[in-house]
């Protein structure tokens, strides 16, 4: 496809300016050098609006762009409900889950583990949580990326992966968290910006010059079966999202994870400045989710009717960008790198995060100014640390990336089912945790290892190997099988806990003193989310 000379100097222009920004939020202020709480958590004083911003850049990535909307070019609308769930949950983690973590002063989610349960489950969640984070997120990130990349610009697809895994790593290098979150307004402003153009001229080619209106009628007119937001039985895509289980069913338990108990997410709220502050960014965030399906998916049906036919169904945003004109091009290109650079960047600083307060000084007995009582000799070990494994997981990331994901059909839909093996576990020991005083480390672990062991029994294709009264596991749909294993986990979990209790004390996490109540404006603004989501799902059940 190419990039012109100005649609180059555009994307140049991006790169520098974000760059920039990155390192002069990043400046040392009064002469004092970076301590822990500053690299990590930005020093525990991000306003609302990065903290909005920086949940929706660390979210919508190369995974989220190429690979939502390859998958609206399989299945239609029906794959923005991981969107527009996604809006309710953060509601949900703003109020119940958020002040219990900010009243704990938890800066990562393996402490509050240790805390809720013990040191056992902390080390055991870290490493998880490192694999995970490597081998499957940001391989995939950069991979995704890399695609577009590579068919937009004509480079070499190796050569894409790499330059986007570097450039994310030196972006943030040096601030830390405080780089990627102060940024991450622009990256947003100009990855919704870009996703809407493409959109919007993509709407605008089917309309035929009546305008992009008339476009998306003619669209829902020649491609009514991608307009299905609940997919029945008998649809080709139903085990991908299996009906009603998208809306009260496994979905639940995936969001629930992904926006409550990820580091990678929930780490923007725990350096929030206040509660308060906190909870109005998540429902700035939870708006800017209702408006994702239009900048990610909506490109994705276009291309059934611009580019039927395609070999792959990740190719559909990058065919899209060829209606784009010179200059404009490089614009929406640039909001496509932003969008891959500050997940990516997002995602690095989290896996730095955990890997130096969680596991090095963790188990060096190193105190950070995170925890209060540190010395400066120790602070500037933690975040030498902290750079060192940001710059190795990311080395691990590109040499991985192709043979992890180079066959893969639809990369979205392959993260989710993945991820599914480990978030029924992951919801019920942060679920009991939080709300369930007798729950013990040994309910956790077992929750843990179930959530495994029973997500791989229905997985399996027992049938290659004989046992044929198993083999209806394997056709259950991935969604409804987090739901059962989430149950199934759970009273595991219970029972576990009543059989082998807490010891005295190990239960440090703090609830008695906490109030859920919040305030008029922000109750409001919740309900207003809600009537659009049921009016969303009212207009295209």
């Amino acid at each position: 496809m190419g990039l012109s000379q100005i649609d180059l100097i555009v994307v140049a222009a991006y790169a520098i300016g974000i760059f920039v920004l990155a390192q002069w939020v990043s400046r040392d202020k009064g002469g004092v050098e970076k301590d822990s709480a500053d690299y990590f958590l930005a020093s525990k004083s991000l306003p609302w609006w990065a903290i909005g911003a920086s949940l929706i850049a660390a979210n919508i990535s190369a995974e989220q762009i190429v690979g939502a909307s390859g998958s609206g070019y399989a299945l239609g609308l029906a794959i923005a409900s991981y969107e527009w769930m996604a809006a309710l949950t953060l509601l949900i983690v703003g109020k119940y889950f958020l002040p219990i973590f900010l009243r704990n002063e938890i800066y990562t989610m393996p402490q509050f583990l240790e805390q809720r349960y013990g040191p056992s489950i902390r080390t055991l969640m870290a490493i998880f949580w490192l694999a995970l984070y490597i081998f499957v997120n940001l391989t995939s990130i950069i991979w995704l990326g890399s695609i577009a990349v590579a068919q937009v610009a004509g480079v070499d697809q190796d050569l894409a992966l790499a330059g986007l895994g570097i450039f994310a790593l030196v972006y943030q290098l040096r601030g830390g968290l405080r780089a990627v979150a102060l940024t991450d307004i622009v990256q947003v402003t100009l990855l919704v910006l870009g996703g809407l153009t493409v959109s919007w001229l993509a709407l605008s080619e089917i309309g035929g010059g009546e305008g992009a209106l008339a476009g998306f009628a003619e669209l829902t007119r020649r491609a009514p079966e991608k307009f299905d937001m609940i997919l029945s039985p008998d649809n080709p895509f139903y085990k991908d999202l299996p009906g009603l289980s998208v809306l009260i069913g496994g979905m639940w338990i995936a969001n629930l994870s992904y926006w409550g108990f990820n580091q990678y997410i929930i780490q923007r709220a725990l350096a929030a400045k206040s509660l308060g502050e906190a909870q109005k960014g998540i429902v700035f965030a939870a708006f800017l989710k209702l408006l994702m399906p239009l900048v990610i998916v909506l490109p994705g049906i276009a291309a059934v009717v611009l580019a039927p036919g395609l070999d792959r169904p990740d190719q559909a945003y990058p065919t899209m960008l060829r209606l784009l004109p010179p200059g404009l091009l490089g614009l929406v290109f640039a909001a496509l790198i932003a969008a891959i650079v500050a997940s990516t960047a997002s995602k690095i600083n989290s896996i730095a995060t955990i890997f130096t307060l969680d596991l090095y000084a963790k188990h060096l007995h190193l105190k950070s100014s995170a925890e209060d009582g540190a010395s400066s000799g120790h602070e500037r070990r933690l975040v030498l640390v902290g750079r060192i494994a940001a710059t190795a997981s990311i080395l691990l990331a590109i040499l991985t990336a192709r043979p992890l994901l180079g066959k893969a059909e639809q990369a979205f839909q392959f993260i989710q089912e993945f991820s599914g093996f480990f978030t029924p576990g992951i919801t019920v020991i942060f679920l009991l945790g939080l709300f369930w005083k007798r729950a013990s480390e040994a309910g956790a672990v077992s929750a843990a290892i179930a959530s495994v062991l029973l997500s791989t029994i229905f997985w399996f294709d027992w049938g290659s190997v004989g046992i044929g009264a198993l083999q209806p596991l394997n056709s259950v749909p991935f969604m409804d099988r987090m739901l059962i294993v989430f149950f199934l986990a759970l009273f595991l979990s219970v029972a576990v806990s009543l059989l082998w209790p807490a010891g005295a004390g190990a239960n440090r996490i703090r609830t008695d003193d906490v109030f859920f109540a919040t305030s008029r404006a922000l109750n409001l603004a919740g309900l207003g989310v809600i009537l659009i989501l049921i009016a969303l799902y009212a207009t295209w059940w």
